[in-house]
């Protein structure tokens, strides 16, 4: 008879996931916020392009902010799913999130448009990073790998 031990995720996991989860909501409130901030930046568009129609300023605009939103969707998705395989203890899943963190910290770095949102969210997530790479969480996710 073979008897099998779950493993539980330690506190620095918990609060990594929790993290994680969080710099997600925060990125999709900055989405919201600038979804209803359109008509600045259709002004915006205008003011960058005056040789553009109105029509034309808010067709950008549009196009713009729906493929951002799908955008934002899909990789929040993704995130909030690689945040709950790494609550349970999947190595794979932390370096994809050390990749995707590393990505959105160079783009806050590096781009001027960036909103506060965008800063509290990249914050977050590499508080969250450090977390799921202390000696606790990596004790874990050895077990998790010896186990099976």
């Amino acid at each position: 008879m073979v008897t099998t031990t779950k493993t539980s995720p330690p506190a620095t996991i918990i609060a990594a996931f929790f993290g994680f989860l969080f710099s997600t909501v925060t990125a999709f409130a900055g989405v919201a916020f600038l979804l209803g901030a359109r008509q600045e930046l259709v002004d915006a568009v205008r003011t960058a392009n005056p040789e553009m129609t109105a029509e034309q300023a808010e067709q950008a605009t549009t196009v713009t902010m729906a493929f951002s939103a799908g955008v934002m969707v899909l990789v929040g998705l993704v995130y909030l799913w690689l945040s709950f395989k790494l609550k349970a203890g999947r190595n794979w899943a932390r370096v994809v999130l050390t990749v995707i963190t590393l990505l959105q910290l160079a783009a806050v770095l590096t781009d001027q448009g960036t909103t506060a949102f965008g800063y509290v969210s990249c914050a977050i997530a590499v508080a969250a990073l450090v977390l799921s790479y202390l000696p606790a969480s990596n004790t874990y996710i050895a077990e998790v790998k010896r186990s099976g």
